[in-house]
C-alpha cells in the first residue's frame, strides 16, 4: 500500500512539473504577431483548380483526418461561417470560424469565432508555380487557452500534430487534385 502512494505521488509531482512547465512556454509562444506554424506544399493543378477546391465547403470534410460532425458550411464568402465538431476519441472538439480576406484566386482566412483556443487566425494563400503546379501555404497564429485547457489544447494543436495534419492535408489535396479518377469526385 506504501509504495502505490508513493508511486501515485511521483506520477501526481511529474504532472504537476510538466503542466508548470508547459504553461511557462505558454508565455513564450504567445508573441501577439509571430506565425506560429507554416506549412508549405505544391500540387500538380493548375491556381484555378486548387482554388477552387479549397472554396468548395465539402473540402473541409476531405481536408481534415478525425471524424467531424457539421453543423453548418456556408459558401465561402466574406463573413461566411463554418461550424463543426471534431471528434479526437471520445472528446468532441466544437468549433466555428468566419471567413475573411476572400482575395480570388489568392488565398482567403478562417478566423475562430468559437473553439478550444485562445486565437486562431488561418491564412490560406495559393500562388502559380507554372501552369499546372500550384503551391499552397497555410499560415496560423495561435495562442493556447490558459490553464488546463491550454494543456489540453497543446496535445492537438501545436506543432507536431500540427505537422501530422498538414502532411495529410497536402495529401489529400493532391489525391483529389492530381489523380484523374478522384479529380471529377472533388468537387461534387
Amino acid at each position: 500500500m506504501r509504495s502505490a502512494r508513493a508511486l501515485f505521488a511521483g506520477v501526481v509531482a511529474i504532472g504537476v512539473a510538466a503542466v508548470a512547465l508547459l504553461l511557462r512556454r505558454q508565455r513564450v509562444l504567445a508573441a501577439p504577431d509571430a506565425p506560429s506554424f507554416e506549412s508549405r506544399f505544391s500540387v500538380r493543378a493548375s491556381l484555378e483548380a486548387v482554388a477552387r477546391f479549397h472554396s468548395d465547403p465539402s473540402a473541409l470534410r476531405r481536408l481534415t483526418p478525425a471524424p467531424m460532425q457539421v453543423h453548418r458550411l456556408d459558401p465561402m464568402a466574406e463573413g461566411s461561417v463554418s461550424e463543426f465538431t471534431m471528434w479526437m476519441g471520445p472528446v468532441p472538439i466544437r468549433w466555428q470560424a468566419v471567413h475573411s480576406a476572400l482575395d480570388g484566386l489568392v488565398g482567403f482566412t478562417d478566423t475562430q469565432e468559437r473553439g478550444p483556443m485562445a486565437r486562431w487566425i488561418h491564412r490560406h494563400e495559393f500562388s502559380s508555380l507554372g501552369p499546372v503546379l500550384t503551391e499552397v501555404h497555410d499560415r496560423i497564429w495561435y495562442r493556447h487557452p490558459p490553464r488546463w485547457r491550454g494543456v489540453l489544447t497543446r496535445m492537438v494543436f501545436s506543432t507536431l500534430p500540427l505537422r501530422v495534419l498538414f502532411r495529410y492535408r497536402a495529401w489529400a489535396t493532391r489525391r483529389a487534385l492530381e489523380n484523374p479518377r478522384t479529380t471529377r469526385v472533388a468537387f461534387e
